[in-house]
């Protein structure tokens, strides 16, 4: 498990190493291009709901437990077009590799 540090003082958000990885592959290159957005996240135990507002002002962070993992394209893209939303990036379930081939 891995953790978002978001904001000063940083609260976390833990999310799974494979999760996050994407997550921050999406929020970087969001902030390269100086682009704002909600995230939004809802812890799976509670059921409680948060969402953020990420700027490139934020200070983030990302801790792992595990090395890299391999990037799932298409998870990816579909990641990118909820944060490209005007409802923010918020995780959707990562589809199968091999079912578009």
């Amino acid at each position: 498990m891995g953790t978002l540090h978001y904001g000063s003082p940083a609260t976390g958000f833990t999310l799974d190493d494979r999760t996050l990885a994407h997550i921050e592959l999406v929020m970087m290159a969001k902030l390269r291009r100086q682009e704002s957005f909600a995230f939004a996240i809802t812890d799976e135990k509670s059921q409680l709901r948060q969402a953020v507002w990420i700027s490139p002002v934020t200070a983030l962070r990302f801790e792992y437990d595990a090395p890299m993992p391999e990037i799932n394209r298409l998870w990816l893209q579909d990641l990118v077009d909820t944060a490209n939303s005007s409802g923010g990036l918020r995780i959707v379930p990562e589809p199968d590799p091999a079912a578009s081939r």
